[in-house]
C-alpha cells in the first residue's frame, strides 16, 4: 500500500497514550530500563520486563527504549556534548535522516521525547523509504537557518543509501543550498551511524551511540526545536 501521508504528525493515539496522566508512569519506565541497561541486562529483555510491569503499549515501548540508555552512556554523551558558543565557525557533519525527520515531526505536532542522554527523539519511522511531506522544505529552511545563526562554515548532510528517496531528498537540499549560497556537502552512504562514527567529527544527531561514540556532538534538533519551532509538542521523560 502506497504512503500516502501528508504530515509526520501525531499517531491518532498519542493524545491517550501521551496524556499527561501517563507521564508519572512512563518516567518511571524509563528510569528502570536505563537501571536495568546499566547493570547489564539485555535491552530487549529489559523492556519486556518493564513493559509488562506497566502494562505499556507498543508506542509507550517505543518511547521508553529511545529515551532509555545506560549510566555510562549518558555520562560519556553529556561530557561530549558542545554548547552554541563551541560550534561557531566550526564544520558539522549531520545524520540526515535522523535530523531532518525530528524537525519535520516537530513542525507537523509530532511528539517529541526527550530522553535520558538529554537528546530529542521522535516516534516517526520511515521503514527504509522516505517520503517527502508538507513540511520538509520547511525543516530544511529551519535547519539552514539555524546553522547560519551559528555561523556553521561547512556541512555535511549523510543520508542513508538503502532508503528509497535518498537520492531525490539529496537533489533537494542541494538545490536549497546552491539558492541561498549554503557551503552544503550531502553524502549517500550504506550506513551513516558508522560513517560518523569512523571519521569522528563534530556531529549533529539524536541516536545515542552516534554521539556517544563521536569525538564531539552537538544537540542542533534540541537547539531548532528550542529556537524556532513555537508550541512544539515536547515530553520529558528524562
Amino acid at each position: 500500500m502506497p504512503d500516502k501521508r501528508k504530515h509526520r504528525g501525531q499517531h491518532p493515539q498519542d493524545a491517550s497514550l501521551f496524556a499527561e496522566k501517563q507521564l508519572p508512569n512512563l518516567r518511571i519506565a524509563v528510569e528502570d530500563f536505563s537501571y536495568l541497561l546499566t547493570k547489564g541486562y539485555a535491552p530487549n529483555a529489559s523492556l519486556k520486563l518493564v513493559g509488562d510491569r506497566f502494562r505499556l503499549k507498543e508506542r509507550q515501548r517505543m518511547a521508553v527504549r529511545r529515551c532509555g540508555c545506560d549510566a555510562m552512556t549518558a555520562k560519556t554523551i553529556a561530557a561530549k556534548e558542545c554548547s552554541k558558543e563551541a560550534v561557531n565557525r566550526q564544520s558539522i557533519e549531520l545524520d540526515g535522516f535522523n535530523v531532518l525527520i525530528i524537525v519535520e515531526s516537530a513542525l507537523s505536532g509530532g511528539l517529541i521525547l526527550k530522553g535520558y542522554d538529554h537528546c530529542y527523539k521522535d516516534l516517526a519511522s520511515i521503514h527504509s523509504t522516505y517520503k517527502k511531506v508538507l513540511e520538509t522544505e520547511k525543516a530544511i529552511e529551519i535547519i539552514g537557518n539555524g546553522l547560519e545563526a551559528l555561523e556553521i562554515t561547512e556541512v555535511s548532510w549523510f543520508l542513508d543509501r538503502p532508503v528509497s528517496n535518498s537520492g531525490r531528498l539529496k537533489q533537494i537540499l542541494l538545490a536549497y543550498a546552491e539558492k541561498h549560497s549554503l557551503d552544503w556537502e550531502v553524502h549517500l552512504v550504506f550506513n551513516p551511524d558508522k560513517t560518523l562514527i569512523e571519521r569522528q567529527n563534530l556531529v549533529a544527531s539524536s541516536d545515542s551511540i552516534v554521539v556517544r561514540e563521536s569525538k564531539n556532538w552537538f544537540n542542533l534538533t534540541g537547539f531548532l526545536i528550542d529556537n524556532y519551532i513555537k508550541n512544539a509538542q515536547i515530553i520529558d521523560l528524562n
